[in-house]
């Protein structure tokens, strides 16, 4: 029996090419555009591994992996930032390729996942970021202080939503959301939701 993959992307012509590449080999279950559609196929579907990319409306393709604990996720995406790799590894990822790397990166990525061992694209293990990746070992993120319902809601702020219907995505009322909101912005010191969404594009829940 072939594994199993779910494909999480919110452009379908990416989509349409990860199907193409991967479907030779790989059993493509499903593919979705946002990450609560992915969490909830997730659930649904049970896959083999998850390849996904990190931003995607409404939750973004790490806080969809929180909420998957012992899922295997490859993320395939555009940033090679060490902040975006280091919250990835933190949420449990096993992979994390770039978008613009050699296709047969991401093959090589899905079977070590398969077989329970990590990949990184070889041009984002630099001296430095291994040195971070010992760190994050010991002290987490600032970011990661925040609940996962906080980082859901300041996600959906980020993204211009509204209380109102940041409470009918997340089932919550407006109050409780405001309640998240104000709660964020005192334990991490800002003053304005300017500042709160600043944070949210800083800490890579959402892409500026």
């Amino acid at each position: 029996m072939r594994p199993k993959l779910l494909l999480a992307d919110d452009h379908k012509i990416v989509l349409d090419g990860l199907r193409s590449l991967l479907g030779a080999e790989f059993d493509i279950v499903g593919t979705c555009a946002d990450g609560r559609q992915l969490v909830q196929l997730a659930r649904e579907l049970v896959p083999d591994v998850v390849v996904a990319d990190i931003s995607m409306p409404l939750l973004n393709g790490i806080e969809a992996a929180r909420q998957l604990p012992g899922v295997k996720f490859v993320f395939l995406t555009m940033h090679p930032e060490p902040s975006y790799l280091l919250r990835a590894l933190q949420a449990g990822a096993l992979g994390y390729v770039l978008k613009h790397a050699a296709a047969e990166e991401l093959t090589v990525a899905i079977r070590r996942a398969l077989a329970g061992d990590s990949y990184v694209s070889p041009g984002l293990r630099t001296p430095a970021v291994e040195e971070m990746l010992d760190e994050t070992k010991v002290h987490l993120r600032q970011s990661l202080e925040l609940t996962p319902r906080q980082r859901e809601v300041l996600q959906l702020l980020a993204e211009g939503k509204s209380a109102k219907e940041i409470g009918a995505i997340l089932e919550i009322s407006p109050r409780t959301v405001e309640t998240h909101k104000y709660k964020m912005m005192d334990d991490l010191g800002v003053k304005t939701s300017a500042e709160l969404v600043q944070h949210a594009v800083r800490e890579g829940l959402v892409t500026p």
